[in-house]
């Protein structure tokens, strides 16, 4: 009981309150984490609560993990009875379970997405398709999202709304594609990511008497970060908790940005229509930042309409203003964020791994990889190429693979010629063929290959069918490590590496033997019950990208996506980029919801930051190949005037006002925000925004006189009429030729001087 004297009143009636549905909306830094892990030990040591009946579901094994670990210290070895993990691994579990119901075999392969998309194309050539017109990507994004919308190829194919889509954006045989791909993985034995929840869904719709024998195990279900969960998952633990009704959801709606995904921010924003009794607890005291960053957080968040009320506050410093960086380029964006960096870093006394660099987009890394690589800044890019993903381990793994499911098709593809065995590409689509028309599996069409394929090659598969047995009986066996190391030898796999003498193959062969050394301590785990290859396989099909650990522990400033970032926290944070059209993304302006997710992509990223937040954005950037101009985004002007300061010794490219006097960060603010509302009503009905000339390039304005010839990007070409620089913000009275008369704030406005 000593853990609840750790709590705040709020967090403590989180933990204590067990009974009944209860949403917990927990703001950023509030210590969502620690309430979940107390409420779950709460109901083992108090409600003496047998662990085998709570079910707690994350969004990574990671997060499990870490919670699992804390609960242990104090309920004891208890707390590895819990059923807890991910939403795809609990369900997996509940799948090989359950199997047999759906016409699954109970070690049916998961295919990640590049199994997924690697299907794709194969489905796409067959049918004969344009594979400019039917991108991978485009079909994987769109079969994923009917499936987490609870849409099957039936229904897909019958519903007018997706037909007429598919129709009006030219790729009528999506639904096709969609049936092909589902009957193909069927086949195979194989479930997809998206199949996890929707089969979980078919199995409870369809089989009650199994949703009705979970609901009597699971007593309590608990979800965190519920703000994340798509339609699918939520139906799961609705039915899931359906009889007890002790369902404990947490999560904040500001932090919900995966809507790309499939998340739908309606699941936390109307929990209580289908919950009336529902209690609701406010975690609002961030532990985590300065108060000038949590108020600047919160006066952003507060423009959103769609939103759950709430009012984060903290009890630390006030800590640095929220410090604002204009450069004339990217590339000059680039060098003095590192600039910043390493002043801090000596001034502050801090370590690479305290900063980190937030873009929008993954392209934007490039310039900020240059200026660190000059200024000898060791880095990392946050959510690189997975070990899991590399070429060499995939190849060992899709062995494993149809040594346990011979079925697989994607692992048979990939492995039937490697190492070379003389079995062409056209053999392989006659073999997956001769499969397809006699509705038989691969296995069966490979034992009786001298029917569909010539002497030389029938001959080259009944040897790889020779092979495979030998594995399978090494399977039945021996444990995962010795069954994965005779797989390796024998495949000719480590030969085939270690023959190939180049620093890449070494650290092609050095990955593999990395392969084998993490089976062998999961084998060695005495926390782990079931040792087979087939467990190891399933652990790692399930890994997501937040749970690939960091091995180098080298000192080193963190580059990543603010998606990725969720979830992180560091001293200094700069978010880069901030411009219109990149952030917010041109993409996400077709709608008030649109916007309102990208407002809270930018509150997420605030409030990564503990210490300090610098913001900077560029006049000119590449993008597509083009120098484009920009204007800064409106996020910045949406930040209270209070909560941000421009930093002078970065902004030198332009005057940038008298910034000495206490009043500067309102005096900066105040002008952008007044800058932007002219130039948005500057427009009259039936007039359209001129086109820069393609040589357009802003001059300094320092030596701007009345009289002069101007162009502008937006209103076109005018003649100075009147001059005021009195003060600090100098300003211009211009005639335009088809917007008439505007006065512009110099310091902002971007005029070439004809």
């Amino acid at each position: 009981m000593d853990y609840l004297s750790h709590l705040n009143p709020p967090q403590r009636e989180g933990v204590e309150n067990l009974e009944g549905p209860t949403m917990i909306i927990a703001g950023a830094g509030s210590g969502k984490t620690r309430v979940l892990t107390y409420r779950i030990a709460h109901l083992i040591t108090v409600k003496n609560v047998d662990p085998f009946s709570i079910l707690a579901l994350t969004f990574t094994n990671k997060a499990a993990k870490e919670m699992r670990e804390r609960i242990e210290k104090i309920v004891g070895t208890d707390a590895r009875n819990l059923w807890m993990g991910t939403f795809h691994s609990v369900f997996a579990r509940i799948l090989r379970a359950e199997a047999d119901k759906l016409g699954y075999p109970s070690n049916f392969t998961i295919y990640d997405t590049e199994d997924s998309k690697s299907l794709i194309r194969a489905i796409v050539r067959e049918m004969g398709l344009d594979d400019k017109v039917y991108k991978q990507n485009v079909v994987y994004s769109r079969i994923s999202g009917a499936k987490n919308n609870l849409v099957s190829w039936q229904n897909y194919m019958n519903n007018s709304v997706y037909v007429s889509e598919d129709e009006q954006a030219q790729k009528p045989k999506m639904g096709a594609i969609y049936k092909e791909y589902v009957q193909r993985c069927f086949r195979s034995g194989a479930m997809d990511f998206d199949d996890l929840l929707f089969n979980t869904n078919v199995l409870f719709r369809d089989h009650l008497d199994v949703l009705n024998k979970y609901q009597q195990r699971f007593k309590y279900v608990m979800i965190d970060e519920f703000q994340d969960t798509n339609i699918s998952q939520y139906l799961i633990t609705k039915r899931l908790s359906a009889v007890n009704q002790n369902i404990c959801i947490v999560g904040d709606d500001a932090q919900s940005i995966y809507a790309f995904r499939g998340a739908n921010i309606q699941n936390i924003l109307n929990f209580e229509k289908d919950y009336p009794d529902l209690r609701v607890i406010k975690l609002e005291q961030n532990y985590r930042s300065t108060q000038n960053i949590v108020n600047a957080a919160n006066s952003v968040i507060l423009k959103n309409a769609a939103q759950l009320k709430k009012k984060v506050w903290t009890q630390n410093d006030d800590g640095e203003l929220v410090h604002l960086i204009k450069s004339t380029s990217d590339n000059e964006e680039g060098r003095l964020v590192a600039s910043s960096i390493f002043e801090d870093k000596n001034n502050k006394k801090l370590e690479n791994k305290d900063f980190a660099i937030l873009y929008r987009t993954n392209s934007q890394s490039r310039a900020m990889e240059e200026a660190l690589r000059k200024s000898n800044i060791p880095y990392r890019i946050y959510g690189g190429l997975s070990f899991y993903q590399r070429k060499e381990i995939k190849d060992l793994l899709a062995y494993l693979r149809f040594t346990i499911n011979h079925n697989d098709e994607q692992s048979f593809r990939r492995i039937i010629n490697l190492p070379k065995r003389g079995i062409g590409a056209s053999s392989v689509d006659k073999i997956v063929v001769a499969a397809f028309e006699n509705d038989l599996g691969i296995w069966d069409v490979l034992q009786k290959s001298q029917r569909v394929l010539p002497n030389r090659a029938a001959n080259a598969v009944d040897n790889f069918v020779t092979l495979i047995k030998t594995f399978k009986i090494r399977l039945e066996k021996a444990d995962a490590y010795d069954t994965a190391a005779f797989i390796a030898k024998q495949s000719g796999l480590l030969k085939e590496l270690y023959d190939d003498k180049t620093i890449e193959g070494l650290n092609r062969y050095e990955n593999v033997q990395e392969l084998l050394n993490a089976i062998k301590e999961f084998v060695d785990d005495e926390q782990q019950e079931d040792k087979s290859l087939e467990a190891f396989i399933a652990d790692v099909a399930l890994l997501t990208d937040a749970d690939n650990e960091d091995k180098d522990n080298n000192d080193h400033v963190n580059l990543m996506t603010i998606h990725s970032a969720k979830g992180l926290e560091f001293k200094h944070v700069f978010i880069v980029g901030m411009e219109e059209d990149l952030f917010p993304s041109q993409m996400m302006l077709n709608s008030r919801a649109d916007l309102e997710e990208e407002r809270r992509l930018f509150y997420v990223a605030l409030t990564r930051a503990m210490e300090k937040v610098t913001l900077s954005y560029a006049l000119t950037r590449y993008r597509f190949g083009r120098l484009k101009n920009c204007e800064p985004s409106r996020f910045i002007e949406e930040i209270d005037p209070a909560y941000i300061k421009v930093d002078r010794k970065f902004n030198r490219s332009e005057p940038m006002g008298d910034l000495n006097n206490g009043s500067s960060n309102s005096v900066y603010a105040k002008n952008l925000v007044a800058q932007r509302k002219t130039e948005r009503k500057a427009v009259p009905p039936g007039k359209k925004l001129h086109t820069p000339s393609p040589d357009f390039a802003p001059s300094d304005t320092r030596t701007l006189d009345t009289g002069m010839k101007v162009e502008h990007p937006k209103f076109g070409f005018g003649e100075v009429k009147k001059m005021d620089v009195q003060g600090a913000n100098r300003k211009a009275t211009i005639e335009f030729e088809n917007f008439g008369e505007k006065t512009l704030l110099l310091t902002f406005a971007k005029l070439r001087i004809m």
